[in-house]
């Protein structure tokens, strides 16, 4: 039984305060017992994140990592000095470093490798722009980004891995793939993921991340193959995030 994953991620917004705030109401909740719940939060806040969120069941994580372990790369950060800030997790391959910061699928593999190395669990993005899907290739851009990572990895790597489907169409636009197109993306996923150890696929937590909110995540979390939420603005709400968290158990 696939153990569901709430992963909030912050991109570049949040403050101090609002990191207490959710230690806060997360120190007074129970979550599911079910379900795992993490936040990716900024750079800056990570320590802080730590510290708030210790006394709860909320595992901290961070949006990015450098793909080389130390040097003289100004402005990067190790998956080595995350792990020592406290994060556990590490989004690699969004859909906003692909597009935004030229993160091709060397670079994606890379930052796989790195946060592996440095003892991360790596959440790999993968998704489709409006164009691709338009255009009929939306399994072949996402299935194409998977086997860019997992074809370089050792058996024992893939499954340190979670996998985060984003239909880049529907980040921040306010429009949601049906469960029914989402379903039928992680489907393909997971049959894709069995070619190379069906084990493998039948434990490995997909999650759906294109504008999961409190009104629609029961009935996309309701679909077999899709496994928790990589959540964007509603992560930064303490009573929409909790309330897609208590959907997930």
């Amino acid at each position: 039984m696939r153990m569901p994953l709430i992963a909030g991620n912050w991109k570049m917004n949040g403050s101090l305060s609002l990191v207490e705030e959710f230690g806060r109401a997360f120190a007074g909740i129970s979550l599911p017992v079910n379900v795992e719940v993490a936040l990716m939060v900024p750079f800056p806040f990570l320590g802080a994140a730590g510290q708030a969120l210790g006394e709860t069941a909320v595992t901290v994580g961070a949006q990015t990592l450098s793909d080389r372990p130390s040097g003289a790369f100004t402005g990067e950060v190790s998956g080595a000095m995350l792990r020592e800030c406290g994060a556990r997790l590490v989004l690699v391959g969004h859909s906003e470093r692909r597009a935004l910061f030229g993160e091709d699928d060397a670079a994606v593999l890379a930052r796989v490798q790195a946060a592996l190395h440095a003892g991360l669990t790596p959440v790999l993005c993968v998704g489709e722009t409006l164009e691709e899907r338009e255009a009929g290739r939306t399994e072949v851009v996402v299935l194409g980004q998977l086997e860019a990572v997992f074809e370089a990895l050792e058996p024992t790597q893939r499954s340190r891995l979670v996998v985060a489907y984003e239909p880049v169409w529907a980040i921040g636009t306010g429009r949601t793939a049906t469960p029914e197109q989402a379903q039928s993306v992680h489907a393909a996923l997971r049959e894709r993921l069995a070619r190379y150890d069906e084990t493998l696929a039948a434990g490995m937590r997909l999650l759906y991340g294109g504008s999961m909110k409190a009104d629609n995540a029961a009935e996309l979390l309701a679909q077999p193959d899709i496994d928790g939420g990589l959540v964007g603005g509603a992560s930064l709400k303490v009573d929409d995030f909790l309330a897609i968290c208590q959907s997930a158990g």
